[in-house]
């Protein structure tokens, strides 16, 4: 049996109706995408509002996931990037293989918190943002890792726009039995690489200042000796010396004692502090180390390495790294110059000064010489000329 012209009109009406209804949830979907980002706030810190930024986490501190940590609500401590995002309390619960924090901040700065960055949460709807209850200031988030910073933007009462803030909650802080194994101490480790001296690898201290390196390397082989001095690294020792150049003896120990350094010296004086201008007894010598400040090779023709270093204590050892490229792959070197303070003299005392001033005596005695012996067969001749006219 056929269906008849108006049960088929009926059903084409019903399904354009349907059609209809399914393009409008379609649309209503996109609109709520895009149409519910919250104006009000929709403005994110840029770089020159932010104070000083800590580092969140320790180098090769390793992430723990929810799967590693027994079951149960822990009191933890947790660490953030900036001392005005801070906590009282952070209690952890881990259940289902998930874990989530209630924490309680130490001030009632912030209003709303978002699980990102703050540029996402400046273009995110209202809906996705957490709020921080004023009775407590108190707000819950889930955590993905422990030992493992991630990313938590605050909204600013008061300065009215999203920060960026990383939190970090502490494995160690966990009691006894909530892992199934022992965490390092990573402030231990952390103590001791500053104690090294030397910034952190991949934390932004040490990739600004390895910036810095590069920019000196840059301007050292325009011009090794201004980078030299506009190194931004210790001062020389204080002298009482006019600003000018003088000479100093150095004693120098450490490495295999094949190498060696000219002495007496060079002894700059800039600013009534001391500096030093080294002579190698070697070509290979590219740059020193001192304090963690590099200073580079000044000679450009090809001759024996020189460096002008600050001289940060006299009358006792002084330790300075040398790297060399003698033995072909660059190795660094550790030694000691110890400069004595009552060897102070003339800048003609450094040998190097003496063979030029040698050179100029000896110059000038051919020069002179020349013309004496010049003036006496000029004599001679003339002296021959008028003999001959008398005859």
């Amino acid at each position: 049996m056929q269906p008849t012209p108006r049960i088929r009109t009926a059903t084409a009406a019903a399904r354009n109706l349907a059609l209809a209804c399914l393009a409008a949830c379609l649309a209503a979907c996109a609109f709520s995408t895009f149409a519910f980002a919250d104006e009000e706030h929709g403005e994110y810190a840029s770089a020159r509002d932010y104070g000083s930024q800590k580092q969140v986490g320790v180098y090769g501190m390793t992430p723990i996931s929810a799967s590693d940590v027994a079951e149960g609500t822990y009191s933890v401590e947790a660490r953030t990037s900036s001392s005005f995002f801070a906590f009282e309390d952070v209690q952890l619960e881990v259940r289902d293989g998930k874990m989530h924090a209630r924490f309680t901040m130490t001030s009632g700065s912030y209003t709303l918190v978002y699980p990102g960055s703050a540029e996402d949460a400046a273009a995110a709807p209202y809906d996705d943002y957490i709020e921080i209850d004023p009775d407590g200031d108190v707000f819950e988030m889930d955590v993905p890792a422990l030992n493992q910073p991630f990313e938590c933007a605050a909204y600013s009462k008061r300065k009215n726009m999203w920060y960026d803030r990383q939190v970090l909650i502490e494995a160690s802080s966990l009691p006894e039995g909530a892992l199934p194994y022992e965490v390092p101490d990573y402030d231990f480790v952390e103590d001791a690489i500053k104690a090294y001296g030397k910034p952190i690898p991949g934390t932004p201290e040490a990739i600004e200042a390895e910036k810095q390196k590069e920019a000196q390397r840059e301007q050292a082989m325009a011009d090794p000796a201004a980078a030299n001095a506009a190194a931004d690294g210790p001062d020389g020792v204080p002298i009482d010396l006019e600003d000018g150049t003088y000479s100093i003896e150095v004693n120098m120990t450490g490495g295999s004692g094949r190498a060696s350094v000219s002495s007496p010296t060079w002894l700059v004086v800039r600013d009534g502090k001391a500096y030093a201008r080294l002579l190698w007894s070697s070509s290979y010598y590219d740059y020193m180390v001192v304090e963690d400040t590099t200073y580079y090779n000044e000679t450009t023709d090809g001759g024996n390495s020189t460096f002008t270093i600050p001289i940060t204590t006299m009358d006792e050892p002084m330790g300075v790294i040398a790297d060399t490229t003698a033995m072909g792959d660059p190795v660094e070197i550790e030694y000691q110059l110890t400069f004595y303070q009552d060897t102070v003299g003339s800048a003609s005392q450094v040998p190097q000064e003496a063979a030029i001033s040698v050179l100029k005596l000896s110059l000038a005695v051919i020069i002179v010489g020349g013309i004496a012996n010049y003036l006496v067969k000029r004599h001679r001749k003339r002296a021959q000329g008028t003999k001959v006219t008398r005859r």
